[in-house]
């Protein structure tokens, strides 16, 4: 079992790395930015988020990990941004540590709220913002930033205290619900909630993990704008995924 002095040395020693996960719209397969994952490379081995992450979380670590993410982003990303302002970046917050200053303070000193047209944040369902974080939001929100819902899962209603506070722009189904999508089975039932959701808001939704032609095509019909998974691209370095973006930007016809 990994503990918080194990992650907190291996963010001092140099461990952590950042990937890139592209995300491409469902109408015409083009790339429109990607999403930031943190890794963590041992000796023994890359460690899976999953391993860590839920280790940090509700601990100074937590803001620690997404400041050194700020931190990173704009090293490896923010000339490229700079240079291709239709491109978008979404970063993943803990809700526990925004409007505690340290997230606003990071973003100005590393010059990402000059592209805040561009940037992300996304929250998983869940954490619940307290009345200080969802002034924060809301603010950002005025000033141009996007926030996501992550890791819908669509088998219990969306926490309606934060819905009713906070207008979310994205939501990103959880890679479980792709999954259910099988050639042999049958059409999961949340595909046609997810359908009228898709018709009746100005929600964009952004499917996770989509692997197969099969989960493509009906998400596609069910309304979903954009998806990111293996059938796209794996996670990418930096400058692997401004390639992977170079490559995906024209006369790409419909997604495959």
């Amino acid at each position: 079992m990994i503990d918080l002095e194990e992650i907190r040395a291996g963010l001092a020693d140099g461990e952590f790395f950042l990937e890139y996960l592209p995300i491409v719209s469902l109408a015409d397969g083009r790339c429109t930015g990607a999403e930031a994952l943190v890794r963590w490379r041992r000796s023994t081995g890359v460690v899976q988020p999953l391993d860590f992450i839920p280790t940090a979380d509700n601990t100074p670590l937590s803001g620690l990990i997404t400041y050194w993410v700020f931190d990173t982003v704009a090293i490896e990303m923010l000339e490229w941004l700079r240079a291709h302002p239709a491109a978008d970046l979404a970063m993943n917050v803990p809700p526990e540590i925004i409007g505690r200053g340290g997230m606003a303070y990071v973003a100005e000193k590393s010059g990402l709220t000059e592209l805040a047209s561009q940037i992300v944040l996304e929250m998983t369902e869940r954490g619940l913002p307290d009345t200080l974080a969802l002034e924060t939001i809301n603010r950002a929100k005025g000033h141009g930033i996007r926030i996501a819902l992550d890791d819908v899962t669509l088998h219990s209603a969306a926490n309606l205290a934060i819905l009713s506070r906070t207008t979310f722009d994205i939501v990103k189904l959880d890679r479980s619900l792709a999954a259910q999508i099988t050639p042999q089975g049958s059409q999961p039932e949340w595909l046609g909630d997810l359908a009228l959701l898709t018709r009746s808001t100005r929600l964009v939704v952004i499917a996770e993990g989509v692997e197969t032609a099969e989960q493509l095509a009906q998400l596609r019909a069910a309304g979903v704008q954009a998806a990111q998974g293996y059938l796209f691209s794996p996670p990418l370095s930096a400058r692997d995924f401004m390639a992977y973006y170079r490559d995906h930007q024209t006369d790409l016809g419909p997604a495959p």
